[in-house]
């Protein structure tokens, strides 16, 4: 068993999409109903399959955010990272280190419905797993 994706209800597709490019995701599919609503299939880089879906449904009136955490994402250079998004017109937050200096490396980012994204950078060996404890 495993995930396959996580699907996000958007208000404004043109915009979200436009924000999770600058974020890194690229489109592999559009599926577009009589409707007006869409669905769309994003990745990142390093993945080999979608993990991301945009579900635009304009029918069903406004996004509201409520009972969503967050949305992780692993980066392998949180600094670089945050300049790039940056440059790219987007507002992460400060990188933080919430595990202490040992641990990882976090930055927040907030899509334009206010889904809030956590940028994480592991330190050395990775994150932990079950028999680290």
């Amino acid at each position: 068993m495993k995930t396959i994706l996580f699907a996000l209800r958007v208000s404004d597709l043109e915009r979200s999409l436009a924000f999770y490019r600058t974020v890194g995701y690229a489109e592999l599919a559009t599926m577009p109903f009589d409707d007006g609503s869409s669905l769309v299939w994003l990745k990142l880089p390093d993945e080999s399959a979608v993990s991301l879906e945009l579900v635009h449904r304009p029918a069903d009136g406004p996004v509201v955010v409520g009972g969503f955490a967050h949305l992780a994402i692993e980066v392998e250079s949180l600094g670089a990272t945050v300049d790039r998004l940056t440059a790219g017109g987007l507002e992460p937050g400060a990188p933080e280190s919430p595990g202490g200096s040992d641990g990882p490396k976090t930055s927040w980012v907030t899509d334009p419905d206010g889904y809030r994204i956590e940028l994480v950078e592991w330190p050395p060996g990775g994150p932990p797993t079950p028999d680290q404890s």
